[in-house]
């Protein structure tokens, strides 16, 4: 059932980051909006609220997941730039997934926001000095993290949901 959950494996963030690596991270980063675009594109409600494995959530669900969770990354991302090592604020994601606008609002509200907040963080992305790539925050249940290690483990992110929607069984 493991492979179902990790389609492509769990995170590992490399012990040395290059700046080629950064950029294909961010190059993923980019790509997201659109991938999701196509891999949603044509699907009913019947398809978007089938679970991508037993127990798991719904393709909407996960649609609405990466916004979420994209959104509070991109502010860590801001504050992290702003402040010294600043304590960001965790989330329920789970619970987040369960509220209505999680369960029920078609996927175009978070593909739209989605397309304009990784626009955003794209640009803040390639914007960073090697230097600034250092900076940290403080997530009280992971400890202190580096933009880099969360730019790596975002673009982990965006390819591990987008595996789950490519794997879902839609009705068809």
């Amino acid at each position: 059932m493991d492979h179902l959950r990790y389609p492509i494996g769990g995170h590992q963030t490399p012990a040395a980051i290059s700046a080629e690596d950064r950029e294909r991270w961010i190059g993923h980063l980019e790509q997201l909006p659109g991938r999701l675009r196509e891999l949603t594109a044509g699907l009913n409600d019947a398809a978007l609220d089938t679970p991508y494995r037993p127990g798991g959530w719904t393709v909407r669900q996960v649609v609405h997941h990466l916004a979420d969770s994209h959104m509070n990354a991109y502010l860590r991302s801001k504050f992290a730039l702003t402040e010294d090592n600043p304590t960001i604020m965790p989330y329920d994601e789970v619970a987040w997934a369960e509220m209505a606008d999680g369960r029920a609002l078609p996927v175009e509200v978070s593909l739209g926001l989605l397309e304009g907040l990784h626009r955003r963080w794209v640009t803040m992305f390639r914007s960073l000095t090697p230097e600034q790539f250092t900076r940290t925050f403080f997530h009280p249940a992971n400890g202190v993290t580096s933009l880099e290690q969360q730019l790596a483990l975002y673009c982990w992110h965006s390819r591990h949901h987008t595996a789950h929607i490519e794997r879902a069984p839609l009705p068809g």
